[in-house]
């Protein structure tokens, strides 16, 4: 009776084991159904916890590690890393969740841990490829590019067809100013993948930067027409929020190399071109906030009106309203900043191309500086005390527009020319350098700062404290430079006169902003502060706040 009952009675389904749970959540995370994965994950993590520990330690293990690869696609980094981390306690042994964990790292701008994390990996598996890789780009973000450099030649010479290898290379060379081989890098990625336009971009620039016209306007008219926008991911996932750039080859751009490195934002940078249009509907539901990087009135007259015309149809906020830039010509600049109280701007006049003579009437006397118009640095600039030698030199660039400019004494009491910048980011003015020399065309890089530490310790004082130099009366001309020339971010080159006038040499975007000083180190944390301020217009105009 007993065994006829026991026989008889229904048997108690048993359900799926914590590896059957890990197999089908494997098989959902394949199909990209990646809720449904998490939800059987956890459910084996459930199931392991009633298992004896030393049967459940693997497959919970295993289970953490697929939870957390899933919490990795669906941007929740902090699940992730919480599951990479649980995993590793109960299987340190496994590779690829110390390369994982590595990667949550440097997806959240820790990329100096992400190394520590990427480094462990490789001690359990030396020739493990992604973390090998992935220390790459870590490297990078840390600026160790002698290390990086090390890494990408060992692994193009496993893989010497890989064109996202040759690429990294090139922009490593770059950084070490190794500018040949970054071009024969880029080339050679540009013809193993000749459908990525990133390449041809990076060409188009260094070559340009190196005086190559032609070659580089082939390189910048086949990535145009690859791909109009060049996409910049944010150092972590997901963006803060995402910016459109617009950016004009062959003219003058505002430099933000260093303005738009390590930013927690996406920047897709969009190149004009009259003849390629992109879909600017698809980018006006894409981007945040634009930003017009088309700042030379004098080399952008042509395309400053198409950058109007796609940041009004983007419809989003504006840093920088190309209608704006446009009236910051010298001539221009020196018309609207006219009349405001202990400022002196230089009288300055146009002379139109195809003209030798300046225009009858006009009541400029000698000495007169001249220079071409759209430029920024002191090669072509000269000072004239009469009218033949001026005559040559207008005669010699008859082909462009040219400035003659009202020179402005600015020299100080010591005999020493100190010429000041300042940027404006939004509401705020801040210092970013100062030249002393003992000449009147005064340039930062061609003084003798980097030997005289005198010189030295007065910029540290102007960084530290401006308003040890420039009086209230003197921002007040500052505040109303800013609020006439209407721009969100410029420079100001200005000085100080004999009797303490503010003088002002020249106000546009095209000043550049960088953090290579190795020689002024105490320069650094008031670039940063740019920067940060920078960002954080961008973040306000976003809306993210």
């Amino acid at each position: 009776m007993s065994a006829m009952s026991t026989a008889l009675s229904p048997q108690v389904p048993t359900g799926p084991s914590a590896a059957d749970l890990l197999r089908t959540g494997r098989e959902h995370y394949k199909r990209g159904e990646l809720k449904d994965a998490i939800a059987i994950f956890r459910a084996g993590l459930a199931l392991a916890a009633t298992m004896s520990i030393g049967t459940a330690a693997d497959i919970a293990a295993d289970l953490h590690a697929a939870l957390a690869n899933a919490f990795m696609l669906c941007d929740d980094l902090d699940s992730a890393a919480d599951n990479y981390r649980a995993a590793l306690r109960l299987a340190p042994h496994l590779v690829a969740c110390w390369c994982n964990l590595g990667n949550v790292h440097l997806k959240t701008g820790m990329a100096q841990q992400a190394i520590a994390l990427y480094l462990e990996a490789l001690r359990l598996s030396p020739a493990h490829r992604p973390s090998r890789t992935n220390l790459v780009q870590a490297l990078v973000a840390t600026r160790q590019y002698v290390l990086a450099q090390v890494l990408l030649g060992e692994l193009i010479e496993e893989t010497p067809e890989d064109a996202g290898l040759h690429a990294e290379l090139g922009k490593v060379c770059f950084e070490l100013k190794q500018i040949e081989d970054a071009i024969a890098h880029f080339e050679r990625a540009a013809a193993l993948a000749p459908e990525r336009a990133d390449n041809l971009y990076w060409i188009g620039a260094i070559r340009q930067a190196i005086g190559e016209s032609e070659a580089s306007e082939a390189a910048y008219e086949r990535a145009v027409r690859l791909h109009p926008v060049l996409r910049r991911p944010a150092t972590r996932s997901p963006a803060s929020f995402r910016v459109l750039a617009l950016f004009a080859p062959f003219v003058g751009n505002t430099p933000v190399a260093y303005l738009f490195r390590d930013c927690a934002y996406q920047t897709d940078i969009l190149s004009l071109s009259p003849s390629i249009r992109p879909d600017l509907a698809t980018l006006a539901c894409e981007v945040d906030v634009v930003v017009n990087l088309v700042c030379d009135a004098d080399q952008g007259a042509a395309v400053l009106p198409l950058a109007d015309e796609i940041a009004r149809h983007i419809g989003k906020p504006v840093v920088n309203e190309p209608e704006k830039a446009l009236r910051t010509t010298r001539d221009a600049t020196a018309a609207v900043l006219a009349g405001i109280p202990a400022c002196r701007v230089p009288r300055t006049l146009r002379i139109a191309a195809g003209h030798v003579l300046p225009p009858a009437g006009n009541d400029l006397t000698f000495p007169l500086l001249a220079r071409p118009a759209g430029t920024h640095g002191g090669e072509f600039f000269a000072r004239f005390e009469d009218p033949d030698a001026l005559t040559a030199f207008l005669a010699e660039r008859v082909s462009e527009d040219r400035y003659l400019i009202e020179p402005i004494d600015y020299r100080s009491a010591d005999g020493f020319f100190r010429k000041y910048r300042f940027i404006f980011v939004g509401e705020e003015i801040l210092p970013y350098h100062l030249a002393i020399g003992d000449g009147w065309k005064l340039h930062r890089d061609s003084t003798d700062m980097a030997s005289q530490d005198w010189m030295q310790r007065e910029e540290e004082q102007f960084l530290r404290a401006p308003k040890s130099v420039f009086s209230a009366g003197h921002y007040d001309v500052l505040q109303m430079v800013r609020s006439r020339i209407g721009l969100d971010y410029f420079g100001i080159d200005c000085a100080l006169d004999g009797r303490g006038y503010l003088v002002v040499f020249e106000v546009n975007a095209s000043m550049l902003v960088h953090d290579e000083n190795p020689d002024f180190p105490y320069k650094d944390p008031f670039v940063r502060r740019i920067k940060t301020a920078f960002d954080a217009m961008l973040r306000r105009l976003a809306r993210t706040d």
